[in-house]
This record gives structure tokens, sequence and C-alpha cells, in this order.
């Protein structure tokens, strides 16, 4: 049992420094900031999980105890990583986003959260059908 239980704790310290290599990599090698978003968030989701579910199985081998630290941050983890990828996709978009270049989003004549001003609403927005 206690060979099994070093198999798996090794396996998931591989697992979580593969990934922590694979996306300190594509941070550097990918081009363009969008791209780059991918890398680190599953590094920190997968690499960093890995790490600490691994430190979770050493804790109850050879301590006895399971060690709850470790699922609460693998938790927060999972549920800001997204979270935090999504703010930068925003923050990038906006930066390098106009009103005129974003294509039309409908009738409520906004996309995402860039408000066209009333006077350029009218022209923004398509001719309605009168038919």
């Amino acid at each position: 049992m206690e060979q099994v239980l070093d198999l798996l704790i090794t396996f998931f310290l591989v697992i979580g420094g593969l990934f922590g290599l694979v996306g300190s990599f594509g941070l550097i090698k990918l081009d363009d900031p969008m791209s780059r978003l991918h890398a680190p968030t599953k590094a920190t989701t997968l690499g960093v999980g890995g790490v600490l579910i691994a430190s979770m199985l050493h804790a109850y081998a050879y301590e006895g105890h399971l060690s709850w630290h470790e699922l609460l941050i693998t938790l927060f983890l999972f549920l800001t990583a997204p979270i935090t990828a999504n703010f930068i996709a925003k923050a990038h978009i906006h930066r390098h986003e106009t009103p005129d270049s974003l294509p039309l989003a409908g009738d409520d004549r906004k996309w995402a959260t860039q408000d066209i001003p009333p006077d350029e609403q009218e022209a923004a927005s398509p001719p309605a059908d009168r038919g």
C-alpha cells in the first residue's frame, strides 16, 4: 500500500512539474497576450494543483491525517484562475478595441461594457426592418 501511495505522489509531482514547465514556456514563447493567457492558467490550475494533491497524499501516507488546507487551496485555484483569465482578457480587449472596430451587438447597441454615446447610437445601429 505504501508503494502505491509513493507512486501516486511521484505521479502528481511529475505532472505538476510538467504543467508548470509547459505553462512557463508558453508564457515566454507565445506571440500575443491573448495566446499567452492560456498558458499561465493551465500552469496555475494543473501544475500547482498536482503539487498540492501530492502534498495531501504525502500527509495521509506518512503523517496519518488528511490535510484540508491543500484541498482548500486547490479549490481556490480552480475557482479563481478562470476569473483572473477573464479579467486579463477583458482588459486586453478594452485597451486595443474601440466601439467603431467592434461588430454590432444587436438591439442593446452596446458591446460588452463599452458604451456607445447616445449621439453615436443611431449611426452605429443597423436600419430597422419595417416590413
